[in-house]
């Protein structure tokens, strides 16, 4: 049986006129007259196989069609394979074709092939790369996955470089040679292809991802909450799990306080400490807890613990809580960057606790 791909291929949609006889059809006309005979759902299938240019001229074709008789249908459906022929007779051409185009097609991929006007807000013709990028590899790669490997290459081909390479380790070894050898010759992309694309991909991810926690909207949250002393950060943490958010472990995970410094390793700490001018430890120590300033001292090297031992035991009219917190943050701040490097590792819920 012929497949529906050479069907489409052997449906010449050029201008030519058809041969002279009891009628005169255009190519496009027969093959719009062929697609309503052998009805929606297989008519529908081979859609899929033709040109933007195509489908324009196949409209542009069953419009101008009118009623042909069962005779000529015969005649016209002969010239291709015989299995084809046993579509009734053709009523309506330009109505049935226009049902199955739209039956088939959604509306904007209907709007991208007549060339109409779509209204769309200049929003959801901004690039949705960017704020998929921020989005977890796992979930991108699983929707990619179900995708055709040429679909998939031109994602990843738009995507940040660190940000496809991570996709492309996630993706099945069934499909990644191919997709990555078709964006190695990835060419010119039409306008169309392009917009159906990306709003498919903003219609996935960008809109409705509400409930999931990309890395962009966590690096914010972090970046606050470790903002928060510890009294209060454990408040709005409650809240947010009153609140119903998802994935409280992963973002837990990433919140770091100047008192977790007892929680980590021995080995952390001294990689933490290395290189921390005396001044800032100096501060960020006075008034704290006597084993957060051991688990610190105990970081260090033997002269610069003794330099601010010698420090701490002189009482300071200077400073002020302000001077203290923004020490203290320092040292915070620099924690959740090396815990991102992966040069140390931050301290467990559990451990936490």
């Amino acid at each position: 049986m012929m497949s529906a791909a050479s069907f489409a291929s052997d449906l010449d949609l050029g201008e030519t006129a058809g041969a002279t006889g009891m009628m005169d059809l255009t190519r496009p006309q027969k093959a719009a007259a062929i697609l309503v005979a052998v009805g929606k759902p297989a008519a529908g299938r081979l859609l899929k196989f033709f040109k933007q240019e195509e489908l324009k001229a196949l409209i542009e074709g069953a419009r101008k069609l009118k009623t042909i008789p069962q005779s000529e249908l015969e005649r016209i459906v002969a010239e291709f394979e015989d299995e084809f022929a046993e579509g009734a007779g053709l009523l309506d051409s330009a109505d049935a074709m226009d049902t199955i185009l739209t039956e088939t097609l959604s509306q904007d991929e209907m709007n991208a092939i007549l060339g109409r006007e779509t209204g769309l807000a200049t929003f959801e013709e901004t690039p949705p790369w960017a704020g998929i990028e921020a989005l977890e590899p796992e979930l991108i790669a699983g929707f990619l996955a179900n995708e055709h490997p040429q679909t998939v290459a031109y994602v990843l081909s738009n995507m940040a470089s660190h940000a496809a390479a991570r996709i492309v380790l996630l993706l099945g070894r069934d499909i990644r040679g191919e997709v990555v050898k078709r964006m190695l010759s990835l060419g010119s992309v039409t306008d169309t292809a392009r917009r159906l694309v990306e709003r498919r991909m903003r219609a996935e991810f960008l809109e409705s991802t509400s409930g999931k926690l990309s890395r962009e909207g966590q690096a914010k949250v972090v970046g606050v909450l470790n903002e928060l002393d510890k009294s209060d950060l454990d408040e709005v943490m409650g809240e947010l799990e009153a609140a119903g958010a998802e994935d409280l472990g992963a973002l837990r995970a990433q919140l770091f306080s100047f008192e977790d410094v007892i929680n980590l390793t021995a080995k952390a700490r001294v990689a933490l400490f290395d290189g921390f001018e005396i001044d800032m430890l100096t501060t960020a120590l006075r008034d704290a807890n006597p084993v957060i300033v051991e688990a610190v001292l105990s970081s260090i090297g033997a002269r610069t613990r003794r330099m601010i031992e010698s420090e701490l035991a002189q009482p300071s009219d200077i400073l002020n809580p302000v001077d203290i917190n923004r020490s203290r943050r320092a040292i915070v701040s620099k924690a959740i960057a090396m815990a991102s490097d992966g040069i140390i590792q931050l301290p467990s819920v559990e451990e936490a606790a």
